[in-house]
């Protein structure tokens, strides 16, 4: 069996940009202040370890509960209105690589975000990525992304014995990897890896790193 496990920014959808900033938007709606936005400060690199982060580095861990709840609802909000004018584009071949790998005996899928479950979800279905038969965690789940994709997996209900490689754009994604000793696919040209491919428009070079 090989498990396969699919980032969503940058990986499935174009969302990268858009969604930093609606991000960074939402903090600052609710909060009044700007969030740093370079990212390498940060130990944990998802929706909630952000803003954890944040709201310890402003003393307001007190109100965790509270500003979590109202930047989600912000930050969903921020993230419908700007799908309904720019709807999001999948990284090409992205649907037809997922219904190709569904289609194969030995193949299980995941999918593992940093982002919110019910933002990750709004980008996936106006770039026209159907995910409604694969198990999903996100950020909802675990603010750390090792953790979320040890979700993801105990989600997708695996055999004992299995293959895992994981689809990522972003230098915390090659970590994670790292950390949990699996195959790691780079997605795009945000850093450098030996094992790399530009979209998935050409299956061939995916599977020359899936090993099927």
């Amino acid at each position: 069996m090989h498990h396969i496990m699919f980032d969503v920014d940058g990986t499935l959808v174009k969302s990268y940009d858009f969604d930093e900033e609606c991000f960074i938007h939402a903090v600052h709606q609710v909060l009044g202040h700007k969030i740093d936005n370079d990212w390498s400060k940060y130990p944990h690199i998802t929706d909630t370890g952000i803003l954890d982060h944040h709201l310890a580095n402003h003393d307001l861990i007190k109100q965790r509960e509270r500003i979590h709840r109202d930047v989600k609802k912000v930050f969903t909000d921020n993230i419908r209105n700007y799908l309904a004018i720019t709807p999001a584009q999948q990284v090409e071949g992205a649907s037809d690589f997922i219904a190709h790998l569904q289609g194969l005996r030995n193949v299980s899928l995941s999918i593992a975000t940093g982002g919110w479950s019910e933002t990750a979800m709004l980008k996936l279905a106006s770039a026209g990525i159907d995910v409604s038969d694969i198990p999903l965690a996100s950020s909802n789940d675990h603010f750390s992304r090792t953790q979320i994709m040890k979700i993801a997996l105990k989600r997708a209900e695996l055999p004992t014995h299995y293959n895992l490689t994981y689809f990522g754009d972003a230098e915390w994604d090659k970590k994670a990897c790292e950390t949990l000793e699996c195959n790691f696919v780079l997605v795009g040209n945000r850093l450098d890896h030996h094992q790399s491919i530009p979209d998935y428009l050409s299956m061939d070079n995916a599977f020359r790193y899936l090993g099927l």
